[in-house]
């Protein structure tokens, strides 16, 4: 019976999977059969079949929508030819503004042609029309359901194997799992539901991010396409500059709402992960308390709150790099007395971590940096019978593993890998926009850029915590005794800073996430060692410091909320004396240009002229339907005019014209991100 169980949990997680692709199959209903044959029109171009009916569009403003996979096609929407339209891979997209509700659509093209759209509210590559956003019926009498520009049964089933993949990975780590103590699953479970908490807390309160409609549309056409077993060439070419991990992570929430709050969810899951195997971690490094304080100062730092509350490769990033460093920790134990069997059982756990390297490359590019430290992790740790062999699994079997993960979980990469990659990187190729940095406008900072910006953002708090640990650390050295523990925290901050040898030095500590999680373990062992000086007198000096700095980022954390993006600590006077002096970027990615662009629709009066050239990036700028139409780009001729970043001028030129004034203003920490302006 045993043996029975055994071999048919080896084969469970197939049939599920199986079983969920045949049950979307079943239920899912295509787009353009949503809407109702009608005959061909003679400008209808030959080999096509028309469908007609009803499209809702949620908010009124700019649309951008066409079609993909046909060579000819013809598209009406309220009766009208489109105007103003580009091609795309495979189809072509036009813009029209349009009003909120029902809007007739009538589309003539070969059965493979697929509608595609952006939505007022969101840019980027076009999304798949929804089939929930479009009826066989006219406006007139068109009904639309609750989940209206949703795809529900896509993302329940995309859930459900994502739940089948995790379950089956926690199977096959069953013996090692129930090796760790029962405290620490509790700590754990604390940590990830604080660190949850506070990201859910008004999430999205800080407006829309600069790319998270691209990650989002792309991660529900990733979906869509995954679920449907479409694998050609033209369906993955979305967003194809940057790798689709994190995309199949955000776009199984994009399925189930017409915004970005169930990905931004998501997004806040993978970061409180990550600050969870802070536990272990810590407790392996160190001890259980460091471990526990460190998921605790992980749980509560602004940056990591930032990043946990956006539709990013961020999240995901902080999640990849902690379960790569537990795994590379752990990697020695309990290895079988028989050398045979102790080879078999660590080059399958060096296989593992090679899986995580190559997720997490495929979540962003410059996660190979996780490679060398895990490498760096492994050799530290290795016992000297197992040193030659590790060091050379890290450089050969590694690598290889990792290559592999990334192929296979790429579908553009199946084909012709080495051009897809190719084009990737030409498109990344790119100059970013200036910024300031230690009072110079740039777009190309020293190699000390990551650095300075992780000290600046470092609450002053946690600081201390650091300058602990140096001088705890640097104490250890002088004496010799320097631990392998100290070694391998200060690889962990270090390694991800090698990114600074690339051309990507912009957007603060974005690129170095990595770097802030090794800052909570590090300052957490700076306390504990501060606490072990403390206890002498005070019994539980631990807990009142751990208390005391656990406060002291909960009052941060309510300062600067909701604007975490624009954290900067005490030692260079927060946002606004940041701003004041020039020293770093402030209001860089969207936020703020919500209540801003919400003040203009709520008082300016109808077919007033808008100006929004003073917002980069302008697409955040969803203002009123009614002042679409009569929006200028000319400044003298506005009535209101929103500014972004408006004391950072020379990277965002707007010379306001004599007769306005400032009606309205978004600030964080004393920082202006968005100004409003009226005659």
């Amino acid at each position: 019976m045993t043996a029975l169980v055994r071999r048919w949990w080896g084969v469970a997680p197939a049939v599920v999977a199986v079983a969920l692709f045949a049950l979307r199959a079943c239920l899912a209903v295509s787009p353009r059969d949503r809407l109702a044959p009608v005959a061909s029109e003679a400008h209808d171009p030959p080999g096509t079949t028309a469908v007609a009916g009803s499209v809702y569009v949620a908010r009124g403003g700019p649309l951008v929508i066409g079609y993909q996979g046909a060579g000819k096609a013809r598209l009406q929407l309220a009766g009208k030819e489109l105007g103003e339209c580009h091609p795309i891979v495979g189809g072509m997209t036009c813009r029209t503004i349009v009003a909120a509700g029902p809007i007739a659509i009538r589309f003539a093209a070969p059965e493979i042609a697929r509608l595609v759209w952006s939505p007022v509210g969101r840019r980027g590559d076009p999304e798949y029309l929804p089939a929930s956003s479009l009826s066989p019926d006219p406006p007139d009498r068109a009904d639309f359901d609750a989940g209206v520009g949703a795809a529900r049964l896509d993302g329940a089933i995309a859930l459900a194997l994502l739940a089948t993949l995790v379950a089956t990975l926690l199977a096959l780590a069953r013996r090692r799992l129930r090796r760790v103590p029962r405290a620490t699953w509790l700590a754990m479970g604390a940590v990830f539901a604080v660190a949850v908490a506070v990201r859910w807390i008004d999430l999205g309160g800080f407006g829309q991010g600069w790319d998270e409609d691209v990650n989002w549309g792309a991660g529900r056409n990733y979906i869509t396409n995954i679920l449907a077993l479409d694998v050609s060439p033209e369906s993955w070419a979305w967003n194809y500059e940057h790798p689709p991990v994190m995309k199949y992570l955000e776009g199984i929430g994009a399925q189930f709402a017409d915004g970005f709050g169930p990905a931004r969810a998501l997004s806040a899951i993978w970061v409180a992960l990550g600050c969870a195997l802070l536990v272990p971690i810590g407790a392996r490094l160190y001890r259980f308390r460091v471990g526990v304080l460190a998921g605790a100062i992980a749980a509560f730092l602004p940056p990591l709150v930032a990043h946990g509350q956006i539709v990013g490769h961020e999240s995901p990033t902080v999640l990849w790099w902690s379960l790569g460093v537990l795994l590379s920790l752990t990697a020695y134990d309990d290895l079988p007395d028989d050398t045979r069997a102790a080879r078999r059982t660590l080059a399958m756990r060096l296989t593992w971590i090679g899986v995580v390297i190559g997720v997490a490359i495929a979540s962003r590019f410059v996660n190979g940096l996780l490679g060398p430290l895990c490498v760096a992790i492994l050799a530290v740790r290795a016992p000297s019978r197992w040193l030659r062999a590790s060091v050379v699994a890290g450089v050969t079997w590694l690598p290889a593993v990792a290559i592999a993960t990334v192929y296979l979980v790429w579908p553009r990469l199946w084909l012709h890998p080495i051009a897809s990659l190719e084009e990737s990187f030409r498109k990344l190729d790119a100059s970013h926009t200036q910024e300031p940095f230690l009072g110079d406008i740039t777009n190309h900072p020293g190699a000390h850029y990551f650095l300075v910006y992780l000290v600046a953002t470092l609450p002053l708090g946690v600081l201390w915590g650091m300058v602990a640990w140096l001088v705890r650390a640097g104490r250890d050295v002088a004496h010799r005794a320097g631990s392998r523990a100290d070694l391998i925290a200060a690889l962990w901050f270090a390694i991800p800073l090698g990114v600074a040898v690339s051309p990507v030095r912009q957007d603060g500590v974005r690129y170095v996430m990595p770097c802030v999680v090794a800052f909570a373990v590090i300052a957490a062992a700076g306390f504990d060692a501060a606490a072990t000086l403390v206890e002498r007198k005070l019994r539980h000096g631990f807990v009142a410091i751990a208390a005391a700095v656990v406060v002291y980022l909960a009052v941060v954390d309510v300062r600067i909320h909701p604007y975490y993006l624009d954290y900067f600590a005490e030692q260079v006077g927060g946002a606004g004396t940041v701003e004041a002096h020039g020293w770093f970027e402030t209001a860089w990615w969207g936020e703020g240009v919500d209540r801003a662009v919400a003040y203009v629709n709520e008082h300016a009066a109808a077919g007033a002229k808008v100006h929004r050239d003073c917002v980069l990036p302008n697409h955040l700028t969803w203002f009123r339907e009614d002042l679409w139409a009569p929006m200028t780009r000319d400044l003298r001729q506005a009535d209101w005019i929103v500014s972004y970043a408006p004391a950072n001028l020379a990277t965002r030129p707007c010379v306001i014209p004599p007769g306005f004034r400032d009606v309205f203003d978004v600030t964080a920490d004393g920082a202006v991100l968005a100004r409003v302006w009226q005659r």
